[in-house]
């Protein structure tokens, strides 16, 4: 049993309100997932400049040192924010791989959580409310994001097993549920070169959708392909640069609740995640129907 939430804002004069808004969201889900909470943040990017947001369990001595260290390496100039065990490096877009790579000789223990133009990724152990505080998400602003609370049923409590999962640009999943064949398809898109670092399933299925994208499908595609391909019990919410999709499973056991505004789409596992929205009184409201994608994009 986890919690997810997720919002796509319509309305721009309400971007400075969406780490406040998705923030009050999580911590009303704590019941459904007390071990580990993590949020995406989808803010502004600039022309040519890529996000890589890491995390350390010592950031005191691996970020001390660090944006003077990689750019050296890197021979660019480049910046580096920190929050609490995390940080975002502002780079060139086209050295990210590169910037992977380095940081991988530099310091062995910083996990890299995200990258792309405007996604940041920041997850932790602990209560939804005591990680929304280390990363005061509360004060972000953007244009969509999706959070999480978890429950941990088949993987450690660790933070590298907390939701979202990343795994390529721009992209990040969420998920309640479990899949059963996630060991077979860990195999095989390792064997197609994504990278997947832990042993959640979760991550699985974001490399599965972001093979699929790799392979010319687009979103709607690639979720549709995954009830074809991952077994199981799954509700997805996915985050991409542009928007947000949500799908569930054709039997669709896990809860999912949706409402839509003309300022918001918003996504929670049960609807006392949305009371707190503007305008909810007035929403549309629907449970999203099964083996059905639903997408929206700016």
């Amino acid at each position: 049993m986890c919690g997810i939430v997720g919002l796509f804002l319509k309305d721009r004069s309400l971007e400075p309100r969406l780490g406040s808004m998705l923030t009050d969201m999580l911590v009303t889900m704590t019941d459904r997932g007390p071990d580990s909470a993590g949020i995406a943040i989808y803010g502004d990017g600039a022309e040519k400049l890529a996000k890589l947001t890491i995390q350390s369990d010592t950031p005191d001595a691996d970020f001390s040192t660090l944006q003077s260290d990689l750019a050296q390496a890197l021979g660019v100039e480049l910046h580096l924010r920190r929050k609490d065990t995390h940080a975002v490096l502002d780079l060139p877009a086209a050295l990210t791989d590169t910037a992977r790579a380095a940081l991988h000789e530099l310091r062995p223990g910083v996990r890299v959580m995200s990258d792309g133009a405007r996604i940041e990724i920041y997850k932790e152990v602990g209560l939804p409310r005591d990680v929304a505080r280390r990363f005061d998400l509360a004060s972000m602003s953007g244009t969509h994001g999706i959070g999480h609370t978890r429950m941990a049923t088949e993987s450690a409590v660790t933070t590298q097993g907390a939701h979202p999962f990343s795994t390529g640009a721009d992209q990040c999943l969420v998920h309640n549920g479990s899949l059963s064949n996630h060991n077979n398809w860990r195999r095989r898109l390792k064997r197609e070169g994504l990278r997947i670092e832990s042993e959640n399933d979760t991550e699985v299925g974001a490399a599965y959708l972001t093979w699929k994208m790799r392979e010319g499908a687009s979103l709607g595609e690639a979720l549709e392909g995954a009830l074809d391909d991952l077994d199981g019990f799954f509700t997805f919410v996915v985050g991409t640069k542009d928007g947000f999709g949500v799908v569930r499973d054709p039997i669709a056991c896990k809860p999912a609740v949706m409402a839509e505004t003309d300022q918001y789409v918003a996504f929670g596992s049960e609807y006392r995640a949305l009371v707190g929205l503007p305008g909810i009184e007035s929403a549309r409201v629907w449970e999203p129907e099964p083996a059905t994608v639903y997408f929206w994009s700016h």
